[in-house]
């Protein structure tokens, strides 16, 4: 079964990391505050699993001052993109195995006596 999950990225068994990583993928920039209420988490813990992608160099961050207030945002890095994309495309397999497996047993089933 190992040989069914090489592809699979340890970074993005996460579920929160997978969300952080899904939002990044279709927006340019997101800022904290938005992951925050959108995946509905601590600050605490969304600046964990931040620090885990950017120490990996999948995300970039932007901090800046919007009148007197901090404000951070995040980007997918290219090296990002290509790593999700690894992993969406080994999960993929795996599930196209499953419906596979799933109508192989199917069939035997259907030509049993």
């Amino acid at each position: 079964m190992k040989v069914l999950i090489d592809g699979l990225s340890d970074t993005f068994d996460n579920r929160v990391r997978l969300g952080i990583m899904s939002m990044l993928m279709v927006n340019d920039w997101v800022e904290f505050t938005s992951f925050k209420t959108m995946l509905d988490l601590t600050d605490g813990r969304l600046a964990s699993h931040l620090k885990v992608l950017e120490g990996e160099a999948y995300i970039e961050v932007q901090k800046q001052f919007i009148g007197r207030k901090p404000n951070t945002s995040y980007r997918a890095t290219a090296q990002g993109r290509k790593a999700f994309n690894d992993h969406l495309d080994a999960l993929e397999k795996l599930i196209n195995l499953r419906s596979t497996n799933g109508e192989k047993q199917s069939e035997n089933e259907e030509t049993k006596p």
